[in-house]
């Protein structure tokens, strides 16, 4: 226990810090633990000023996770006096690159293992150029989720690329999970230790820590529901979900859940390979039978080339690098017999989760959770396909069971209740502006909301139509403005209503409107984007250039917030 002046002081810091502030302080007493539990000292902040004076921070980041973290970095690393150039990837000059010094990287993974967009460029450049980076020394954060297949594998990859350019690596690589703000303090330590000494020997490697596992909840369904009317080309699902247990979660999270494959395509794989469902069989540390792990455990659609590569190599036969599905390949270059396939299937990887904006409120549907499902629909070869995750949940009954997980976004959160929000989301976009505006309402928030929606036909798609009347009507919705793009000859979207309404939008841009964009990345993204630049340009009084400028300092001020797919 704490003497009472020493306790008085720490009641004060902590009353006075902001919540980054809190969280990179929890982290760091974290690593003065681990480093006094493990014989290797206090970590650099209590130990020495770094003598090197000058770094480069870069992130790569695709939800802004990233982005946050570096900019905390960046800030504690000021503060130890050094200088600090933080930069984006993407807006990083990579021509600069061979006369980096310290260069520290945060980036995320994602999709199957990839960099995210605005890292693209530079992913490539460092493993497709001849570099020569003798000069660099450096360290690479890496964040992921663990439960994907390629857990943080840009973030390893990049930490590769950079030893074998020549780089000297100061501080081993440190992978993430999605609750990352301990490990991330611990590696920063360890970055601070390494620049008091100058840089000059490696820091050694931090004791290995298993991801801390995800709080998993079984749910009942409660209500399946087609949003969309006949008639409609869509097929959208309002999905609720009860839990008996407490639920932590907030307006702007997902859930994530893992689908299971269709039984009939189980079915025809144990016929092709003669494999007996019952048959039991080890995957991943754990026993199932062979229909049990092909149906909930394994991917078995869509196989990455490096599946089948180690298919190839099973089975001794030449196949070109593709991605197929598992009941091609089995057809194309089929196994010997069901033996065989039980060397095949530990080659075979986990079914990644698939995660859903939540769109339901804490405080409006207690001992619930709501997800929007658009049923994934497409045609290959001419035959008719599903999406795995979207049409798995679309035939969920009433009192069937489902599992999942909370997928925490700090980036896509309500603001104070006092101010105004902008919600632009179009098709299942509209899924966290449903959580949004159902919170808001329960709270009795004092801040305006304006919504933007639209999809293609008022009278099939107009979904959550109640609701978002209601909202309307009793003034939780201050404006709502729609767009159907198939009721007239001309296609009208999102962007064109915010057009329409710019005067008034800019006005509730200038007086500190925050604005929120979900849907899809392209092109719906952009165009709103480029719609906001034009109301800069036209009602602001802004050239192209300032216009650019005022959206980037929406960003960089949490004012302008996507969740975009």
């Amino acid at each position: 226990m704490l003497a009472e002046h020493r306790l008085k002081a720490f009641q004060d810091l902590i009353t006075q810090s902001s919540r980054e502030e809190l969280v990179w302080m929890n982290g760091f007493i974290a690593g003065l633990v681990s480093a006094e539990a493990n014989g290797t000292g206090a970590p650099a902040e209590a130990q020495a000023t770094p003598r090197v004076k000058k770094i480069s921070i870069l992130f790569g980041t695709e939800t802004g996770n990233s982005k946050k973290v570096a900019t905390e970095f960046a800030a504690q690393a000021k503060k130890s006096g050094i200088n600090v150039k933080l930069s984006s990837i993407d807006q990083y000059r990579i021509t600069d690159l061979v006369k980096e010094e310290y260069t520290f990287l945060v980036i995320s993974t994602q999709g199957d293992g990839e960099p995210p967009v605005t890292a693209k460029k530079f992913y490539d450049h460092i493993h497709q150029q001849p570099l020569s980076l003798d000069k660099m020394k450096f360290s690479v954060l890496a964040l992921g989720d663990s439960s994907y297949p390629m857990f943080c594998k840009a973030g390893e990859d990049v930490d590769i690329q950079l030893n074998k350019l020549g780089a000297k690596r100061i501080v081993p690589l440190q992978k993430c999970d999605t609750e990352y703000s301990e490990e991330a303090a611990i590696w920063f330590s360890q970055v601070m230790k390494a620049l008091s000494d100058g840089g000059n020997s490696s820091a050694a490697p931090a004791p290995a820590r298993k991801p801390k596992g995800k709080k998993n909840y079984t749910g009942t369904i409660l209500t399946n529901l087609d949003l969309n009317d006949r008639g409609s080309n869509k097929q959208t699902h309002h999905i609720e979900i009860a839990v008996d247990e407490e639920i932590s979660y907030e307006p702007g999270d997902s859930i994530g859940l893992i689908p299971h494959n269709r039984k009939e395509l189980v079915e025809n794989i144990l016929a092709l390979t003669g494999a007996d469902p019952d048959s039991q069989i080890e995957f991943r540390k754990e026993r199932y039978t062979i229909a049990d792990v092909l149906t909930r455990k394994i991917n078995i659609i869509h196989l990455p080339e490096r599946v089948v590569k180690q298919y190839a190599s099973v089975i001794q036969q030449e196949i070109p690098d593709t991605r197929i599905d598992l009941i091609d390949l089995l057809r194309i270059y089929p196994v010997k017999d069901a033996a065989q396939f039980e060397q095949v299937i530990p080659i075979l990887e986990p079914i990644a989760p698939r995660l859903y904006s939540v769109s339901s409120s804490p405080e409006a549907h207690s001992g619930e959770v709501h997800i929007t499902v658009a049923r994934d629909k497409f045609s290959i070869n001419g035959e008719i396909k599903y999406g795995l995750c979207s049409d798995f949940l679309s035939q969920l009954e009433p009192d069937s069971t489902i599992d999942f997980y909370v997928h925490k976004n700090t980036q896509f959160k309500l603001p104070a209740a006092d101010k105004d929000v902008i919600m632009i989301g179009p098709g299942t976009g509209i899924a966290p502006f449903r959580s949004f505006l159902a919170e808001r309402d329960a709270i009795g928030a004092g801040g305006r909301n304006w919504l933007f929606f639209g999809d293609q036909c008022f009278v099939t798609d107009f979904l959550y139509q109640t609701e978002i009347q209601n909202w309307a009507d009793t003034g939780v919705l201050t404006n709502v403005h729609l767009a159907f793009s198939r009721d007239q000859k001309s296609r009208i979207y999102v962007q064109h209503r915010m057009l329409e309404h710019a005067a008034e939008l800019w006005h509730w841009i200038s007086e500190g409107a925050y604005i929120y964009v979900c849907g899809t990345r392209a092109p719906m993204s952009t165009d709103v984007e480029n719609a906001l630049i034009q109301i800069a340009q036209h009602y602001g009084g802004k050239s192209v250039t300032e216009a650019v400028s005022v959206v980037e300092k929406l960003k960089e001020e949490g004012r302008y917030l996507l969740d975009v797919y």
